[in-house]
């Protein structure tokens, strides 16, 4: 089980983006999510009339890695670090370390 998921709202703790809040669209690997307005950077590219895809200089959002980023706890509105607790049914669910409450989803 990740600790970071996709729909997760994460702030971003390091880097040029430190600060900015946003949704996990993509879960990359083991290591790098994609966070919606996060890490966007301009990329040229060339038209690709087999795609009907214009050339231009587009925004792209890259993959961030997760050291970078911690989820987000709307009851503290901090960032904050995710624990593994086994319930009594077996299943392995997450929670918010400084308050314990459980997160859905």
């Amino acid at each position: 089980m990740r600790k970071i998921k996709k729909g997760d709202n994460v702030v971003v703790i390091a880097g040029r983006d430190k600060g900015k809040r946003g949704d996990v669209s993509i879960v990359v690997d083991d290591t790098h999510v994609v966070v919606n307005g996060v890490n966007q950077v301009r990329k040229h590219t060339k038209p690709n009339p087999m795609k009907n895809q214009p050339g231009g200089i587009v925004t792209v959002e890259l993959p961030i890695h997760v050291s970078n980023v911690a989820i987000w706890n709307p009851v503290t509105r901090k960032a904050d670090r995710i624990g593994f607790r086994v319930l009594d049914d077996g299943r392995k669910v997450r929670f918010y370390k400084s308050n314990g409450e459980q997160i859905n989803g």
